[in-house]
């Protein structure tokens, strides 16, 4: 017998609307600036506030399905985690690195002029090396990867960003004084894992007070859609705050996604089929794919601006960035989705 669809009708259909964010948030950001700069300046350490509001809607339905009491067993499935972080630390940063040059120094060298050309591999890297925190819970989500696993996963990755990011970074980018923002990284942990994290654990201790894992069900339920408007309030806000630049620089836009298309897919392949040949079960090994494909764009901004500044090449280039994850990250849902009956 067939499984059910991991997707509600408008979930399906969430390329769709995500496509019309996208556009919606060009549109508003172009005919209405001020607005836009306005809601950009509640910020706080680089974090848009608004942003982590909607990014916390978004998540915290997920966090109400984590289990904690199934945490403990973890750490007797450690295929995942090996795929996480082998993927993201030893494989990816460089590999983003790798594609940066073969395209910017070669393949791109009579469109960019050079010093411009360094500052988008700049950019790129920073990218690389910042693998994701938020949005994965929404991907884990839509393939109905394993909550508690996922939420490993990701805690692991935050726990080893926190020391490997500025080195890893400083290394690829071949500079020794890399100024990495601190208070940004730990307020959007606090902010995108901790907070939902312990707002869902009270949420489940108040419903399983009796032991009706029913009352859970039927609240995750009612709440499940406000995580896919989350999602699509996060995209209009990012697209308006960068309307001005996506449509100023339309062709070096087209140049740079080519590099990060080929990284995202190629990351999520050699991730996906790892997991494949080692035999995960697919709830596990589908988001340890999506986790090293997709990229914790609010720090990659944030550091790109404070190193090369607001205008930069490098800047320019995590934006393309979330222009690229959004849509490449559902087809990518989309794929793991019609290939789970190929796993064990």
């Amino acid at each position: 017998m067939s499984q059910p669809s991991p997707m509600g009708t408008f979930e399906r259909y969430l390329s769709v609307w995500v496509a019309l964010c996208i556009a919606a948030g060009v549109v508003l950001g172009a005919a209405l600036p001020g607005i836009f700069q306005t809601i950009a300046g509640f910020e706080y350490a680089n974090v848009n506030l608004v942003v982590a509001l909607f990014i916390w809607v978004m998540i915290y339905p997920m966090m109400v399905n984590v289990d904690f009491a199934s945490i403990r067993d973890v750490g007797r499935k450690p295929k995942g985690l090996c795929i996480t972080l082998v993927v993201n630390w030893l494989v990816k940063p460089f590999t983003m690195a790798a594609l940066g040059i073969v395209f910017f120094e070669h393949v791109f060298a009579g469109l960019v002029a050079p010093e411009t050309a360094k500052e988008y591999i700049a950019g790129m890297i920073l990218l690389g090396v910042a693998p994701c925190t938020a949005m994965v819970f929404v991907w884990s989500q839509l393939v109905r990867g394993d909550a508690n696993y996922t939420l490993v996963q990701v805690s692991i990755n935050d726990l080893i960003m926190v020391f490997a990011f500025a080195p890893i970074a400083a290394y690829l980018l071949g500079v020794t004084d890399i100024v990495v923002p601190w208070e940004t990284l730990l307020l959007s942990v606090v902010l995108y894992v901790v907070i939902p994290l312990a707002a869902g654990y009270m949420t489940r201790k108040l419903l399983d007070g009796g032991g009706n894992s029913a009352r859970i069900e039927s609240f995750c339920a009612k709440i499940k859609p406000f995580a896919v408007i989350g999602l699509l309030a996060t995209v209009v806000l990012l697209f308006g705050f960068q309307a001005q630049t996506i449509l100023n620089y339309p062709l070096v836009i087209a140049l740079i996604a080519v590099p990060l298309l080929i990284q995202s897919y190629g990351i999520f392949f050699i991730a996906y089929g790892w997991g494949y040949l080692w035999r995960v079960p697919f709830a596990t090994a589908a988001p340890a794919a999506l986790i090293g494909t997709s990229n914790f764009f609010e720090l990659a901004v944030a550091v790109a601006i404070s190193l090369f500044g607001l205008n930069s090449g490098a800047a320019l280039a995590t934006v393309v960035g979330v222009l690229v994850e959004v849509p490449v990250m559902l087809s990518l849902v989309a794929l793991a989705n019609r290939t789970r009956q190929h796993f064990a």
